[in-house]
């Protein structure tokens, strides 16, 4: 359960950490059930010759461990309090992509400064628009320790506001994810302070889903950085118009008002 610091720490900042969101045997259990598919890649977990891509790609597993890290209880106690009970597809599982990192100096060619979730328009273009259609959160599901030197998600802290600012505009249909979208999302959040999303196997971040976040690059650590990055998806839309903020969930009460406000 978040504390009413922790809820009002989330508005203002777009994130929060959910520490021990999942027990550590269960994250292990994820741990070792991942490399059973990176290894599929030819990517040996004993073998630091076969590390020989800064990040390797897959889908998260669905079933067994991967169950009770989406199902733990302190995780979607978060995520009611900041969506709403019943609000949010309280999925049997995690879900989205697992990118590894390993100990690497070469740029992976995937560190830009951006935003998960999305919808797909009408010409097929990937869109993002205010009222996070597509999505609701981004969550990090830390499946191996992350520390400063282990390639960890930067998160600029209170960007979300940012970029409502820019979306608010572009109304329902939003504004496509190309790059003319990036660069502005880049200059707009530059001003703000970054953080890293670092902590232990089991840990979640949960980020507002208009935080503008990034990887980091070089890995300079020993081992390889195991980070699942799925949305937990809103059943609608955020309610922004027209609405008393008692009735709004902290996700959109983090946004609604920096509406009206004059940009810092």
């Amino acid at each position: 359960m978040l504390s009413e610091k922790d809820v009002a720490a989330f508005i203002a900042d777009g994130y929060i950490a959910v520490r021990g969101a999942m027990p550590a045997e269960v994250a292990r259990a994820c741990h070792d059930v991942i490399w059973s598919e990176i290894e599929k890649h030819g990517v040996r977990r004993d073998d630091r010759s076969t590390w020989t891509s800064p990040v390797v790609r897959v889908s998260c597993p669905e079933g067994g461990p991967f169950v009770d890290a989406g199902t733990a209880r302190p995780l979607q106690e978060a995520c009611d309090q900041l969506l709403g009970p019943g609000r949010w597809w309280r999925r049997q599982g995690v879900g989205g992509t697992i990118p590894v990192r390993f100990p690497s100096e070469e740029d992976p060619g995937d560190a830009g400064w951006h935003l998960d979730g999305g919808y797909a328009g009408p010409d097929g273009s990937r869109r993002t628009n205010v009222r996070a259609r597509g999505g609701g959160l981004l969550a990090l599901f830390l499946f191996s320790d992350v520390d400063d030197d282990s390639a960890p998600t930067r998160l600029r802290r209170g960007s979300h506001r940012d970029v409502a600012r820019i979306l608010a505009p572009a109304g329902d249909e939003g504004l496509e994810q190309d790059e003319a979208m990036w660069q502005r999302i880049d200059q707009a959040s530059a001003h703000r302070p970054t953080v890293l999303a670092t902590g232990r196997a089991g840990d979640v971040y949960l980020c507002h889903q208009l935080l503008v976040h990034a990887a980091s690059w070089p890995h300079r650590g020993q081992v390889p950085r195991v980070m699942a990055q799925p949305s937990v998806v809103l059943l609608g839309e955020y309610r922004l118009p027209g609405l008393p903020v008692a009735s709004s969930s902290p996700a959109e009460q983090a946004i609604q008002g920096c509406l009206t406000e004059v940009p810092p």
